[in-house]
């Protein structure tokens, strides 16, 4: 399809700390005891999608990610990994590697998208519209990601990260788009916006799932005429939704924009002044968009920003907090277990043909239980994840949690709600409530925490 694919894989994400490290970046965070980044390979690997660009923040953490992708994925993916500064954003690491971008179109996947929404449903939207940008548009899940940082502490209130997004009558076109602290603020649709749609549908269950696709020569275009864009989803994505009525495409191809908006409706936050709004005028945004190239109107015109909305059946979610990850990581080995690559048991349960258990412990379903880990007697396991090389006492109990890999956890331990990195040594009798502890910890006997990251200094 003269598509290339970037897939921006991130480094070590502040906001995920204390579970990555430099030892483990964001790309190789495990989900089902799979990195994270496998499942966006997996994904565009099934859509033919083998070329592929993956964008790594700092060197460090791209020699790891590309010492893996090189094992895993030999003679089955071309991968180039390239390494970025850290913290240059989204923008920043595209404009890195835009002199590798020679395709007509471009796909840009975020890797920590754990989805099977095929990615090429979105780049033939892309190819049918003739737009510039289509980005990929999932329903949000009802209970919202966290922006506490909390594993799943039921005493703290759950905000949702919404998304305001505005479509024209036939859900195609992509008319406005607001997150994070842009929703707090009004609403501002410009006038000749509405008067050229006729109808603004205005939503808030959906989520941006931060898969585009590009035409190539307007995203380097705008990357170089704003060198301030730090952030695709911030930046960019909203700058071409905001000028789709005020391009200029010169005869030279150049791509050049008006900043000076024709007059702007605002609304305080009046959402369903916003979607009942008619213009008796028929809709001319078709027109505008339909002018024939030998016209001579072409010099200016329209561009189109689209978006694909994925089905409510489809799983689309991104691991980009400490919330997201105990989310995926349960829906992975649950709901969406058809995603998690592995044959369940008919106890609705993964318990590899390695692993030990001892006498009257049980591990309940939706778990997961990797080679060469053991548990000792009277032990239960419940909605968790456990790595590989684990060794785990006599009646410990583990419910709604992830142990990564190489853990020992001693007698009479309770870990609920908690991410336990590789090689963290329980002792005896510790009780971890909603914790997060760092690769290596030692948490001493009798020890007992509620709510807080524990890592190494």
């Amino acid at each position: 399809m003269d598509f290339q694919v970037v897939v921006l894989a991130g480094g070590t994400s502040k906001n995920l700390a204390p579970l990555v490290s430099k030892e483990v970046p964001k790309a190789l965070l495990p989900v089902a005891n799979r990195p994270v980044l496998s499942y966006v390979l997996e994904l565009l690997e099934a859509s033919n999608l083998k070329e592929l660009i993956v964008v790594v923040e700092g060197e460090d953490a791209a020699f790891r990610v590309g010492g893996w992708i090189s094992g895993a994925y030999v003679d089955r993916l071309h991968v180039e990994v390239a390494a970025v500064p850290e913290d240059v954003g989204t923008a920043g690491a595209l404009r890195a590697v835009a002199h590798h971008l020679t395709a007509n179109d471009v796909l840009i996947v975020s890797g920590d998208l754990v989805s099977d929404v095929p990615p090429g449903a979105v780049a033939a939207t892309h190819r049918r519209h003739g737009a510039v940008v289509t980005t990929l548009l999932c329903y949000a899940p009802v209970s919202g990601p966290s922006d506490t940082g909390s594993s799943a502490g039921k005493d703290k209130v759950k905000k949702r990260r919404y998304n305001i997004v505005g479509l024209d009558p036939t859900r195609q076109l992509l008319l406005h788009i607001a997150a994070g602290a842009e929703v707090d603020k009004d609403i501002r649709v410009q006038k000749n916006m509405l008067r050229a749609v006729g109808q603004l549908e205005i939503r808030a269950d959906l989520m941006d799932a931060h898969m585009y696709a590009f035409k190539r020569s307007v995203l380097q275009d705008v990357l170089d005429q704003k060198d301030a864009f730090h952030s695709i989803r911030q930046d960019v994505l909203p700058y071409l939704v905001k000028t789709q009525l005020r391009s200029e495409i010169s005869a030279n191809g150049l791509y050049k924009v008006e900043d000076n908006a024709n007059g702007t409706v605002s609304s305080q936050n009046n959402l369903t002044w916003m979607s009942q709004h008619r213009e008796i005028a028929p809709s001319a945004f078709q027109a505008l968009l339909a002018l024939s190239p030998r016209s001579p109107e072409n010099v200016l015109r329209t561009h189109k920003c689209c978006a694909y909305i994925a089905s409510k059946s489809k799983y689309c979610a991104r691991l980009n907090s400490i919330q997201a990850f105990s989310d995926i990581n349960r829906d992975v080995v649950g709901e969406a277990s058809h995603l998690s690559g592995y044959s369940f048991s008919t106890q609705n349960n993964i318990i590899h043909p390695s692993a030990e258990l001892g006498s009257k412990t049980t591990v309940g379903p939706q778990c997961m239980l990797a080679e060469g880990s053991q548990l000792g007697d009277k032990c239960s396991v419940k909605r968790s994840i456990i790595g590989r090389h684990c060794r785990i006492g006599s009646n410990v109990k583990i419910v709604n949690s992830v142990v990564m890999n190489h853990v020992t956890i001693e007698d009479g331990c309770l870990v609920q709600g908690s991410v336990i990195c590789s090689n963290v040594h329980l002792q005896e009798r510790v009780v971890l409530k909603d914790c997060q502890v760092g690769a290596g910890y030692v948490v001493t006997s009798g020890s007992e925490y509620k709510s807080e990251p524990l890592a190494r200094k």
